[in-house]
């Protein structure tokens, strides 16, 4: 028996049941640009323009191309309702999307077939993809760090379904006073986008811990960067600088 056998045995899943069924409450409004996931939305584009980049960057991909993830297999895992997952699909990725909360799922599924778009959409964990052996060349995991049981056990699990070669994504949100005032007082009490209790700041996990965790799961990390929201301009950017609130990291797998 491996050793990932046994951690998976040991660990047969990294989800909080609390922070799912917080999340298949909201499902129906996944697509809904005004709903509970306002925020997501409006931070959506500038999480692609990052997540686009550091993949063609890492598979010399010329992103003004049709398709230009042709041939790439990408898993979203905390899929939710398909925010990023589809913009994959469109750029011409496999897409695998999978999401603990089964009413993500069913809402995912019906929306990407609209579209007309195929994606893999399962109503599973990051654990038991990887005991079936799932290796993709990108996983993303995108706002859902700060949600699972065992942050440091599902990044090393995300290693595990990243192939060599391949790289993870992962985006969350910083712990400091600053994010405590935009994610919870902010958008949870005063906007109100957000049911209060959907985040909990002692739950967020700072920049430097999760380099930890993916390095410790033997990960190189070779990028982090700040998404940073701009109230006067109602605009989010990108910077290298101020990683204060909501960040992403990228980790490469050896060959």
């Amino acid at each position: 028996m491996t050793e990932t056998t046994e951690r998976q045995k040991a660990a047969p899943n990294s989800i909080d049941p609390a922070e799912v069924a917080k999340f298949q409450a909201m499902a129906a409004e996944w697509w809904d640009p005004q709903g509970k996931f306002k925020p997501l939305h409006m931070l959506n584009p500038t999480r692609l323009d990052y997540v686009v980049s550091q993949i063609a960057a890492q598979f010399n991909r010329d992103r003004t191309a049709a398709q230009p993830f042709a041939g790439l297999s990408i898993l979203d895992i905390g899929c939710g309702g398909g925010l990023m997952s589809e913009p994959m699909a469109r750029l011409g990725a496999s897409v695998t999307g999978a999401d603990a909360a089964t009413g993500n799922i069913a809402i995912a599924a019906l929306h990407a077939a609209e579209q007309g778009l195929a994606i893999d959409y399962r109503a599973t964990t990051a654990e038991a993809l990887a005991a079936e052996g799932r290796r993709f060349d990108v996983v993303m995991a995108l706002e859902i760090v700060e949600h699972v049981a065992d942050p440091a056990e599902f990044i090393t699990t995300c290693r595990d379904l990243v192939a060599p070669g391949g790289m993870l994504i992962a985006s969350t949100l910083n712990r400091t006073a600053k994010s405590f005032a935009a994610a919870i007082i902010g958008a949870e009490w005063v906007m109100r986008w957000l049911p209060k209790g959907t985040h909990d700041w002692q739950r967020f996990i700072t920049p430097d811990e999760l380099t930890q965790m993916a390095e410790a799961s033997g990960l190189t990390v070779v990028d982090r960067c700040g998404m940073v929201f701009n109230p006067l301009g109602w605009s989010w950017s990108l910077s290298h600088r101020d990683l204060s609130v909501n960040y992403a990291l990228t980790a490469l797998r050896a060959a």
